[in-house]
């Protein structure tokens, strides 16, 4: 039976293999992306979907796509905030060589829109007195920083900042039954990595780092454990931060 609804922020990579997963085992699913052609064609193979553009920097934007989902769908169970950016081509890098416009645009899109997008959920939830999940997504550069290629100081402070929310507000809403997790993988086949898929020389580092996969993870891998933190199999579970880096962490 259809009965779920999960609200997915982005639309390729790990939210699409997410939303994939999450209409196979009886979700319905509704996208919230930039790019309309992915989002039309992510739902056009998807059944129980639909989708909204808006910029998750946007606080309006989010506000009316929540709005769009209940009114789509007339409930909304859990929440994934997984869209995402490199700050690189905006100068992300050390401290000393970052630029402002990269710190605010992560902070914009990763910390800010995370925080929109929860607190239009949990006011859902609150106001509905139901329970429901949250997971943010974060990354294993947050706590196992990498100076030789990952050098992109704004993007670990902005998932950072997803992480110490997410564990605040866990703990202040566990009494309603709204849990909040955070994901955080390693580095993942993804549109956002292809810079870095297409240099050997971290095709060689990764081999080595993420010993697990023996390179990339695959977004499916992700996807498999996003769908059991926004499951029902995982309603004893929330503040967590929980890693899926393929060795990332404990790899020298």
């Amino acid at each position: 039976m259809v009965d779920r609804v999960i609200l997915i922020t982005g639309s390729s990579g790990i939210a699409a293999a997410t939303a994939e997963l999450a209409v196979h085992s009886g979700d319905r699913v509704f996208v919230v992306g930039k790019i309309e052609k992915e989002c039309s064609e992510l739902c056009a193979r998807l059944d129980h979907s639909a989708f909204h553009i808006a910029d998750v920097s946007d606080e309006q934007a989010i506000e009316d796509a929540f709005a769009a989902c209940l009114s789509q769908f007339g409930r909304l169970d859990a929440v994934f905030n997984v869209a995402g950016i490199s700050g690189r081509s905006f100068g992300d890098g050390p401290l000393h060589e970052c630029t402002t416009e990269a710190w605010r645009l992560l902070m914009d899109v990763h910390a800010a829109g995370t925080f929109f997008a929860c607190r239009e959920a949990i006011r859902h939830w609150l106001s509905a007195k139901q329970e429901g999940v949250i997971l943010n997504t974060s990354s294993v550069l947050a706590h196992h920083p990498e100076s030789a290629h990952f050098a992109t100081h704004a993007y670990a402070a902005s998932k950072g900042a997803v992480e110490t929310m997410t564990i605040a507000a866990a703990s202040y809403y566990a009494p309603h039954r709204i849990r909040l997790n955070v994901l955080a993988p390693g580095l993942v086949r993804t549109p956002m990595s292809a810079r870095a898929q297409t240099n050997p020389e971290i095709q060689r580092f990764i081999h080595h780092k993420q010993p697990l996969q023996r390179g990339f993870i695959e977004p499916g891998d992700i996807a498999a454990v996003a769908n059991f933190l926004l499951s029902n199999a995982s309603t004893a579970i929330t503040g967590e931060i929980v890693r899926a880096d393929a060795g990332w962490a404990v790899t020298g």
